[in-house]
């Protein structure tokens, strides 16, 4: 019986070919790509059937050919059945094929091509989108910060718009707060950037042909030097992919394993496919690399520091959101917002979500404080108290706040007996006992520029109120003050602080109302952390839920060495770098270094880029250029989108197209492993079909697609894919979460979402930490600490050596770093670079704070050609050139002849910048506000500037900070403490272009 259900399965494929060709031209097309003899049998040749494939016409016979040019052959009938089942076990498919027991054969192209051709006759007829009355189909894409309808007619897209939820999707939740009742408007919103997509999909600046650099010769002189400054010469994607894959062949023969390094930049496009971690990895777990570890560039301080002092290392050390939003409107009566602006950050992928919370905290009389050297535009919207402060002293106002609390007793001491320790110490340390100095608030006017009076009342006001505290973009986490030099002081402060409130209990907690919307947090998707197809299982959550939930081939990295991220340019420039590890299933793995190189390994030869520039958040970023061109890399290949950054310093381009152009699958802000249940940010779970909305422009290809041509090339295709498109992927992803228990494929692909129903009141998730309060067992729905780390009953406590929250850091304490720098009783240090800085800040009198973007997402979003250039905080056209803006105070604009909209070069003996001046009261004097993350690097030579007289054009702040950790043992960068100085500037004054 089952040969005979083999033997018509077979007899039938032939006629599933040739019905599909007749139906779809897609298809038709992809079938008269090869010709080709296909066999497919069982090992013992007992049963087979070959499939001539000539000029897209098919034709099949019985038994066994000669000389095929693809076999498929299966060890028995069982195995032959697993395999050949329309909607076969995908377990059961990768245990056969991992164990040799179904075999692919002849060269790898065809092979690929034949087994991505059998799948497409299950996916040829799936209808997509939605056929509108003017003509247009809408589709929908999920974006860095959140989904969108996509309109497009004759291949080309009309407009994009957010989506607006219908009757048929899941009703939205209600809370109910000092008797009035909040329900979310029923529609998406979406950051800037995003509105501007179809602008940067059809940008000029698009790379769109491989090119390569016209001096590189792969057989001949390379001419390192010269990258960034030769320029290039179109070729064909065949010549491009042979340069690339003979490259790869010859950095392993000629160097030995990993001297391919891969550095990985800060975002790319949404997706559970196409993103960095998923079809990048496997890409390079394939070949072998050396891994660039990235730091937690947003979460310095909370990683590096806050961690120390209560845990929770799988959120990076910063604290979980669940049910703050119902709390906070319901108990608070105070929120202060310090270093915090999520009208401008949106959270992390979350757009506008929680701007109407805060708006109904502000109907109901909740009111707001804002600590920030900047009058942020949450501040303007929301009004209340703003309290400038000096960059880098918050940890000296939360010192004396907290001095005035223990003086008056406007502290919770039952809280503080049950669920901390060395109290004590901290309090002798406030009080002046052991070091003689009282952290008065006088104490702490002269560090910060606050009035002793306002930071009085603002410890009054604070300790005789139920506040919630927001401290960076998320609540806790994201950007703020934990991005300079004392970033890892404050955060150990705004532990310390919640501790002696009361942490948990009824209106006391972390949160902006950004996160802790009422949601179904159980309904399982994977997030982009959780590793797409990677099969990656050490630096993904893969492990976690995706592996078990979309079985596919493991894939793992033979090469172990690696180079921390902000060390990766002088690894290269010096032939050695010391880093600490990014590791978040503990507290301790952060203080071991790791060097680099590794014994046994070798050094960099060759570097593949991909995705988004690196020059604008990565900091002192000069340093990229010497690294690019240094005479030790043989090799540099560039896999982006645009002509931007990095881009400009490569031999070989790769050109991706964006998100628009490829399939893929998403949840709105689904990180899950990186930071679990991100989507708590949302008024409605939302789960998106990123449609193929268009074909890839010109020569582009999808990211995807470039990985597997540069396999193919290698023999490792089939492998790298499984014989798997991308939209075959795609509904792997779809049947591994709860997701296909709801919906159908076909309906989810032609709708494009899925409402995921809100949590019923009588079932919400407890609130953060309100179980620690109360002395209960753990009861979020978050990642515990691993068992082994409670120090008494599972789930009971804090994953902290004492199991609570500890005024003294016991884990630093076991470590020795009672230093200068890390003491495990957190005392004040001045930044290293700041007013204390006498000889530097007589010199450079002005403190750049450079903030997470407000028009783009780190460096996506800038620098396209887009419309965000109409946005005039974001980019100002002078002359003819788009330049970055720099917000200067009155006071110090007319102490230096500097109009609005003047241009201006900022420098230090890092670099220059050019900027354009926006004249404003909003910042404080002594005080210039930008934001980081510029896409673009564009050197001209102007005065000598730094040690290669750089000056950049594009508006990369970051050209001007410094690549010192905030404290040694970390690699928490510290952009927001940097002194500068500013003078008017003309176009006239430049020279030539820098080289």
């Amino acid at each position: 019986m089952k040969k005979a259900i083999f033997k018509t399965v077979m007899f039938g494929l032939a006629h599933a070919l040739r019905h599909t060709e007749k139906k779809n031209k897609g298809f038709f097309r992809e079938l008269s790509k090869h010709n080709c003899v296909a066999q497919i049998k069982l090992k013992d040749d007992s049963i087979g059937r070959y499939y001539t494939i000539n000029n897209g016409k098919v034709r099949s016979s019985k038994g066994i050919h000669s000389n095929p040019d693809v076999s498929i052959v299966f060890k028995d009938i069982d195995v032959a059945l697993t395999f050949m089942k329309h909607n076969p076990d995908f377990g059961e498919v990768v245990h056969a094929a991992k164990n040799f027991q179904a075999l692919t054969m002849g060269d790898d192209k065809l092979v690929v091509w034949f087994m991505q051709l059998l799948n497409r006759i299950g996916t040829a007829g799936l209808k997509y989108g939605t056929k509108m009355p003017d003509g247009t189909t809408r589709y929908t894409t999920g974006t860095n910060s959140g989904p969108l309808f996509v309109y497009v007619k004759d291949d080309k897209i009309i407009r994009i718009t957010p989506i607006d939820l219908d009757d048929s999707d899941a009703e939205s939740w209600t809370i109910k707060a000092r008797g009035q009742s909040f329900t979310p408007n029923r529609k998406t919103t979406v950051n800037p950037y995003s509105m501007a997509l179809k602008s940067m999909v059809y940008s000029k600046n698009r790379n769109l042909y491989p090119m390569k650099r016209v001096d590189f010769d792969p057989n001949g002189e390379r001419n390192p030097q010269n990258r960034g400054i030769s320029g290039y010469e179109r070729i064909s994607w065949e010549e491009a992919l042979d340069i690339v894959s003979s490259e790869i062949k010859r950095q392993k023969k000629t160097y030995g394993p990993g001297s391919i390094a891969m550095p990985i930049p800060s975002h790319h496009q949404w997706g559970n496919v196409g993103y960095y971690l998923s079809s990048l990895l496997r890409f390079g777990n394939l070949i072998g690399f050396t891994r660039v570890h990235p730091n937690p560039d947003s979460w310095e301080g909370w990683y590096w520091g806050a961690m120390h002092h209560y845990g929770n290392a799988m959120r990076l050390g910063v604290p979980g959101f669940y049910g703050t939003v119902e709390d906070c409107l319901k108990e608070a009566d105070q929120i202060v917002f310090w270093s915090s602006d999520p009208e401008s950050t949106n959270g992390l992928y979350g757009a506008y979500e929680g701007t109407q919370r805060r708006l109904w905290a502000k109907s109901l009389g909740i009111e707001f404080v804002h600590i920030d050297p900047h009058l942020n535009p949450t501040a303007q919207l929301l009004g209340g108290r703003w309290i400038p402060i000096r960059p880098a002293t918050d940890a000296a106002l939360a010192t004396a706040i907290m001095y005035v609390w223990v003086k008056e007793g406007l502290y919770d001491k039952d809280y503080i007996a049950k669920n901390t320790t060395d109290f004590d110490q901290w309090k002798a340390y406030l009080l002046g006992e052991s070091d003689g100095i009282a952290k008065t608030p006088d104490w702490q006017e002269k560090e910060t520029g606050v009035p002793a009076h306002v930071a009085t009342a603002l410890a009054r006001s604070w300790g005789n109120k139920k506040t919630y505290l927001s401290c960076g973009g998320l609540g806790a986490g994201w950007g703020g003050a934990g991005r300079n030099a004392t970033g890892s002081q404050w955060t150990r402060c705004m532990i310390l602080m919640m501790a002696m409130q009361g942490w948990g209990k009824p209106g006391v907690n972390f949160g902006n109302l950004q996160f802790g919307a009422p949601l179904d947090y159980t309904h399982y998707f994977p997030g982009y952390a959780d590793g797409g197809i990677s099969g990656e299982l050490q630096f993904t959550a893969c492990a976690v839920n995706n592996y078990q939930r979309m079985p596919h081939v493991l894939t793992m990295n033979p090469v172990k060495q690696m180079i921390p991220r902000q060390r990766f340019c002088d690894a290269i420039v010096n032939g050695h770098s010391v880093g600490y590890m990014w590791d978040g299933s503990s507290i301790e793995a952060q203080l071991s270094p790791f060097e680099y190189p590794m014994p046994g390994y070798s050094k960099i030869h060759m570097i593949w880029r991909y995705g988004n520039s690196t020059f604008g958040t990565i900091a002192n970023s000069t340093r990229f250029m010497e690294s690019y061109r240094h005479e030790s890399v043989d090799c540099v290949v560039n896999q982006s989108i645009w002509f931007e950054g990095d881009a400009k310093f490569a031999d070989i381009i790769l050109p991706a197209c964006t998100s628009f152009e490829r399939n893929d699958i998403g949840e709105w802000a689904g990180c899950s492993g990186y930071i679990h249940h991100n989507n708590s940010q949302l008024n409605h779970r939302m789960i998106v079909m990123q449609h193929k909305c268009i074909d890839p422009l010109v020569e582009s290809k999808s990211d995807y697609q470039i990985f597997l041509d540069v396999l193919t090339k290698l023999g490792l295709g089939a492998l790298f894919s499984e014989g798997c498109s991308e939209l075959d992927w795609v509904k792997r992803v779809f049947r591994s979460g709860d997701l296909s228990k709801k919906i159908s494929w076909e309906k989810f692909v032609e709708k494009g979402y899925y409402v995921v129903p809100a949590e019923p009141e009588k079932t919400r998730d407890p609130v953060s930490m309100r179980h620690f309060a109360e002395g209960r067992k753990k009861d979020t729905p978050e990642p515990m600490p691993l068992p082994s780390q409670f120090s008494e009953e599972f789930g009971k406590g804090l994953e902290t050596q004492s199991g609570k929250i500890e005024f003294v850091a016991n884990s630093l304490k076991r470590e020795g770093y009672d230093n200068d720098e890390r003491p495990p009783l957190n005392k004040y240090i001045p930044a290293w670079e700041g007013p204390h800085s006498k000889e530097l800040y007589d010199k450079y009198p002005l403190q750049m704070v450079s903030t997470h973007p407000r028009y783009s997402f780190h460096t996506y979003g800038d620098a396209k050609d887009s419309t965000i250039n109409d946005v005039a905080d974001h980019r100002v056209l002078v002359n003819g050139y788009y330049y970055w803006v720099l917000r200067i105070n009155p006071a110090d604009a007319r102490a230096r002849g500097i109009k609005h909209h003047d241009l201006v070069r900022a420098h230090n003996d890092r670099g220059a910048v050019i900027f354009v001046a926006d004249i404003s009261a909003l910042v404080a004097p002594g005080l210039v506000k930008t934001f980081e993350s510029c896409a673009d690097f564009d050197p001209i030579e102007n005065t000598p500037d730094g040690p290669k007289g750089i000056v950049d054009r594009a508006g990369c702040a970051n050209v001007l900070t410094s690549s010192r950790p905030q404290q040694k043992g970390t690699e928490g960068m510290a952009a927001n403490s940097c002194l500068i100085e500013i003078e008017a500037w003309s176009p006239s004054q430049q020279r030539k272009k820098a080289s």
